[in-house]
C-alpha cells in the first residue's frame, strides 16, 4: 500500500488529522484538554499560523489550516505534537512510556469552494456525530464553541475564513449533512485525496505529484 506525499505549501487550505496511540483515549479530563489547548495557542503564535476551525475529540483531533509560506504546516504540527507530548507525560508521570500519537500526522488539500463549507462543517460536527453533545457548539473543545461563546481572546486563536461565511452558517451547522457529503470526506481521509471537484482534484494532484492511497474494501470508518 503507497504513501501519501506529503504536500506543504503555503496559501493552501489543509485538513489536518492525527490519533493517538492505539486509538486510546487522549483526553480524559478537562485539563487534558486545556492542555492540548495551551500547547495549541503557543503553536500559533511560534509559527504564525492561520487556523481556520479545530475540533478536539477524545481519541483524535482534527484541525483546518491555512498556512502562509512553504514548510509552516509541518513545523506547526510537528513543534504542536511533539510539546503536547512532552508535557502530556511529564503531566501523568509516564515518561518513557512510549508515543502518544499513533504516527505522522495527515494532511489533504481542500478546494477553497462550497468543499471548504462542506470541510469546516465535518469537523465542526465532529462531536455532534459522536452524539457527545446536543449542539455543536456546545462542544468546548473546539472552534464552533470558540466563535459563538469564547472571549474576545479566545476567539483570536481563529484566522478570517478565506471564503465568505455563509449568512445562516450557524444554523447550517446543526443541519446534518448529506450522507454523500460525510462518505466523500471520508474517503478522502482514507485515500489521502484532495477535497474538491473532480476537476480541481486531478489538476491538484498532477501538480504536486500527489500519490494517493485506495482502500480496495470496505466502507469508509465511523468516527472519523
Amino acid at each position: 500500500m503507497g504513501r501519501a506525499l506529503r504536500t506543504d505549501v503555503g496559501d493552501y487550505v489543509y485538513h489536518v488529522l492525527n490519533r493517538a496511540n492505539a486509538r486510546s483515549t487522549l483526553f480524559k479530563t478537562k485539563n487534558d484538554y486545556e492542555l492540548f489547548e495551551t500547547v495549541l495557542e503557543e503553536a500559533k503564535e511560534r509559527i504564525g499560523m492561520r487556523i481556520l476551525a479545530y475540533t478536539i475529540m477524545p481519541n483524535h483531533w482534527h484541525f483546518v489550516l491555512y498556512p502562509n509560506n512553504d514548510g509552516d504546516l509541518s513545523k506547526f504540527v510537528n513543534w504542536l505534537t511533539l510539546t503536547h507530548t512532552q508535557r502530556w507525560h511529564a503531566v501523568h508521570h509516564t515518561i518513557g512510556y512510549g508515543h502518544l500519537y499513533q504516527g505522522r500526522y495527515k494532511s489533504f488539500l481542500c478546494e477553497e469552494d462550497a468543499h471548504f463549507i462542506q470541510l469546516i462543517r465535518y469537523v465542526e460536527r465532529n462531536p455532534l456525530r459522536a452524539n457527545l453533545v446536543r449542539r455543536a457548539e456546545d462542544w468546548r473543545w473546539g472552534s464552533a464553541w470558540r466563535r459563538a461563546n469564547g472571549t474576545p481572546k479566545q476567539k483570536k486563536l481563529l484566522a478570517e475564513w478565506p471564503v465568505p461565511m455563509p449568512r445562516r452558517y450557524a444554523t447550517l451547522l446543526h443541519e446534518p449533512q448529506s450522507k454523500n457529503e460525510v462518505e466523500a470526506m471520508r474517503r478522502s481521509i482514507i485515500r489521502g485525496n484532495p477535497f474538491g471537484s473532480e476537476i480541481w482534484s486531478e489538476k491538484t494532484i498532477k501538480k504536486f505529484k500527489l500519490e494517493t492511497t485506495v482502500r480496495s474494501r470496505g466502507r469508509p470508518r465511523k468516527g472519523s
